[in-house]
């Protein structure tokens, strides 16, 4: 028997996915086409993905994605595409007059707010799960489409964990 350790470990292999945490290798496993709600999932790539209402805004719903930092998820390319995510996300926003700090940071948790009503949900997190497995193409359609509605909110390179 392993001693659980909070955060500390103990860490388990689980279905060929990377080492989880022994308290999470009980959550669901989200499929990319089925019905998508709120909740704790482990994804396809081995991440733990966090949908739930914004603590700071009711208009928005809060996607986490954390992958403790895995090397094959913080690559330049998945790093842009999540980039780009967030600035379709926050598109949305700034049409609406909501004007709030976007949430993003490179590799270790990657967070997005989006706006209820706007992209939706199951689009969202299917763009954010191709992205885990190495498809762009999502990212980059739902990016282009905020673009040509509202136009480019800032830079990609702005964007950053310190913003």
């Amino acid at each position: 028997m392993t001693e659980d350790r909070s955060a500390a470990g103990p860490y388990i292999e689980y279905d060929g996915l990377p080492v989880l945490h022994g308290s999470e290798v009980k959550l669901p496993l989200i499929h990319p086409y089925v019905p998508v709600e709120a909740g704790r999932y482990i994804t396809p790539g081995g991440g733990r993905l966090t949908i739930r209402k914004s603590e700071t805004n009711s208009a928005h719903l809060r996607i986490t994605l954390d992958h403790l930092g895995c090397p094959a998820q913080c690559t330049p390319e998945k790093n842009a595409a999540f980039r780009r995510l967030a600035l379709a996300a926050e598109g949305y926003c700034v049409h609406a007059g909501c004007r709030h700090r976007p949430a993003f940071s490179n590799g270790v948790m990657r967070c997005f707010e989006v706006r209820t009503g706007s992209i939706p949900l199951a689009a969202f997190v299917r763009a954010v799960l191709a992205v885990e497995l190495g498809d762009l193409t999502p990212a980059s359609r739902l990016s282009e489409d905020a673009e040509s509605r509202f136009g480019p909110v800032r830079p990609a390179e702005a964007l950053d964990g310190g913003d």
